[in-house]
């Protein structure tokens, strides 16, 4: 066999072997991968893990054992990410990625936050890779979950509760993220420092101050310059809210019923239902 012959040999064998390997079966996973995304205030929270199923196993206490690191979830390590700084469980955590690595127990589990986020599961796990560490107490669910469920609940304007549900099991921490500041540096920069010309900037900061409780003076002052400018049903409508929260009823009447005359023309029902509760609520 000449010298050309081996090479072409040579070639044929690592084709079939390399097409050997790419040949696959595909097939449902056993734990799918899942990403929940949820914006917090004004932080982006992404969590990426594999859902494991119980499948007439017992799960706590026995498939994860009592007392040990847990991967929180299947396949490789559970990550957590925040686009911002927040706090969890009233514990400052920097922006980034971390693994969520957890410890059950019958009637305390510790919830994990760790910098090493490469891992395969707990393998390889090392509490000096921790950044964070806290307690959470287990609660029963009013069903059984036969996947692993993570979702978020209880949300507010700045926060959110991560809520882990397995078999009948529950854990819950809590995500707080620092809006006001953030915010305020913002009406700063674009309201009170200069003249805008938007009327949208106006309506916006005095929405801010009027749902956050701040000075209404302000808010509405700011409401009048955004009505002048350009009004509209859902501006006029903030115009009267705050007119009633500063005890200017008569003048919150006459501002309701403009929004919602302005509201029916663009037949918009919900607004003219808001109106006219509001209006009732002051009589």
């Amino acid at each position: 066999m000449n010298f050309t012959s081996k090479l072409l040999m040579l070639a044929l064998s690592l084709f079939f072997v390399l097409t050997a390997h790419a040949q696959q079966i595909e097939m449902p996973q056993a734990s799918p991968a899942s990403t929940i995304a949820q914006k917090i205030g004004l932080t982006d929270v992404k969590i990426e893990y594999s859902r494991p199923s119980t499948k007439g196993r017992k799960i706590f206490g026995e498939l994860v054992p009592f007392g040990q690191v847990w991967r929180t979830g299947a396949n490789a390590a559970t990550i957590i990410t925040f686009s911002t700084d927040v706090k969890i469980e009233g514990n400052e955590v920097p922006a980034g990625s971390y693994a969520i690595y957890s410890i059950p127990d019958r009637n305390e589990w510790t919830i994990i936050l760790s910098k090493n986020t490469k891992l395969w599961g707990a393998v390889g796990y090392n509490q000096e890779d921790d950044y964070l560490r806290f307690k959470v107490k287990p609660g029963k669910t009013g069903q059984k979950y036969e996947t692993m469920e993570v979702g978020f609940v209880d949300m507010t304007d700045t926060g959110a509760t991560v809520s882990i549900k397995w078999e009948q099991t529950r854990v819950r921490f809590r995500i707080e993220t620092d809006v006001d500041p953030i915010v305020m540096a913002q009406i700063r920069q674009l309201v009170i420092d200069q003249q805008p010309t938007n009327p949208g900037l106006y309506y916006q900061a005095a929405n801010y101050y009027f749902t956050n409780n701040k000075d209404m003076r302000q808010a509405l002052e700011w409401i009048n310059k955004s009505v002048d400018s350009d009004p509209k049903y859902w501006t006029v409508h903030l115009k009267a809210k705050i007119e009633l929260a500063l005890g200017m009823k008569k003048e919150a009447i006459e501002s309701a019923r403009s929004s919602m005359n302005m509201a029916k023309e663009a037949k918009n029902p919900d607004y003219v239902g808001l109106n006219e509760r509001l209006i009732k609520s002051i009589k």
